[in-house]
């Protein structure tokens, strides 16, 4: 594109900085997941006030330099209506089409793990034919062929949140993405300096569990992945041993699996059969019911919320592992979530900023509508936890 979006949202009101990049029209490129770690702004809350949008309609974008030519249609397919982080990305699509004088219509399934549902609905969009496309892919396996017929239709898509990586070429104009990877590893280390000393005096063996939410959405397996490679790193840097167990994937595509029947640390990865809160809660009760867990992760609001509800008869969580607490960390933010880190519960999480994604996905289409070349856009990811969750930086992502 002219110019890439890559802005600096420290406040609602603080100028936003541009940076020069170019990409080709038409062409995929590789998500943005797969790359460095994210250095985009933080966006506002779900619900605040709009102070730094133009006035809607205008024609101009939050970011000053997107115009709309004309009223382009626009379809926004969201992985679940029912997440606050999906709602407030869809409010960032609506605001932004707003400043820009466009349309969006926004939709999406009732869970995380509908990918039928989701299909059908890129499958719909498509036959609708509007200006453009934008996808967070909840399987990014099933949607090749519906992206196939986009491409055959002449219809633009951009992917935000999860890539597709073997979207057919030139189906994909450009992924708008946190790099995942990177963020798993953000929340591995935090959880490691809370865990090091207990790892480090401990006479036997002691468990880290993971819940994922599933093994097929590019996001949450890179966030998955990213946690257990920086975690075996770190336990092998200070002269322990660890080993992955649990889920075939996560196993399989760790860095290094290590061998369980020797290992200090055990990293085992339990995974849902379907991304809701109440299974989300009964793969941590099993992980909580160990005796020997010391840490539990979980890679996004379902998982996070799953841990801290199957905590509540156990009361095995909180902020001091030498006091033999649980550490629990979790990713994306929603009320149950900073709830529980506010009152000590968790220990922290990481957050994305979903309203920026989706605000960013709408300026995407709008350049490729306008004839107007676009490339990937990262977009940020930062560790909060009691210390920090009131930064200017950090507080605009957290969404209750």
């Amino acid at each position: 594109m002219k110019k890439k979006m890559l802005s600096v949202l420290l406040t609602v009101t603080m100028a936003l900085t541009m940076l020069a990049g170019c990409g080709q029209e038409g062409k995929e490129i590789p998500a943005a997941s797969d790359e460095a770690p994210a250095q985009t702004p933080a966006s506002e809350p779900e619900g605040s006030e709009e102070k730094d949008a133009e006035t809607p309609g205008s024609g101009k974008s939050a970011y000053g330099d997107v115009t709309a030519k004309e009223q382009y249609n626009f379809q926004i397919i969201v992985k679940s209506m029912s997440s606050d982080f999906w709602r407030a990305a869809a409010k960032g699509a609506e605001d932004e089409a707003a400043a820009l004088g466009v349309n969006v219509t926004v939709i999406g399934p009732n869970s995380n793990t509908d990918t039928a549902d989701q299909v059908q609905m890129l499958n719909n969009a498509v036959n609708s034919k509007p200006d453009g496309i934008g996808i967070a892919a909840v399987d990014k396996e099933a949607v090749l062929p519906a992206l196939q017929a986009a491409m055959d239709a002449g219809i633009p898509v951009i992917c935000f949140n999860s890539g597709v990586p073997d979207a057919p070429e030139g189906s994909v104009y450009a992924t708008a993405s946190t790099d995942n990877y990177n963020a798993g590893g953000i929340a591995a280390e935090n959880m490691y300096t809370a865990l090091k000393d207990v790892i480090a005096a401990s006479d036997k063996p002691v468990r880290i569990g993971v819940v994922n939410q599933d093994v097929t959405s590019d996001s949450v397996v890179n966030r998955g992945l990213g946690f257990i490679d920086k975690m075996m790193e770190l336990v092998k840097a200070d002269g322990k041993t660890a080993a992955v167990t649990g889920s075939d994937k996560y196993v399989d595509d760790a860095k290094e699996k290590g061998d369980a029947a020797t290992a200090d640390v055990i990293i085992e990865v339990r995974v849902p059969s379907q991304a809701t809160s109440e299974l989300c809660a009964t793969e941590a009760g099993v992980l909580l019911n160990e005796d020997d867990l010391i840490g539990i992760m979980g890679t996004n609001q379902e998982t996070a919320e799953g841990i801290v509800t199957a905590d509540e008869l156990l009361g095995k969580l909180g902020k001091d592992a030498s006091a033999g607490n649980v550490i629990a960390c979790g990713f994306d933010s929603g009320a149950t979530v900073i709830n529980a880190i506010e009152n000590g519960i968790m220990y922290g999480a990481v957050t994305q900023s979903p309203r920026f994604q989706g605000q960013i996905t709408v300026d995407l289409l709008t350049m490729i509508a306008n004839g107007e070349s676009v490339q990937n856009e990262e977009t940020p990811a930062f560790w909060y936890d009691t210390d920090n969750m009131n930064d200017p930086e950090i507080a605009p992502n957290l969404i209750k």
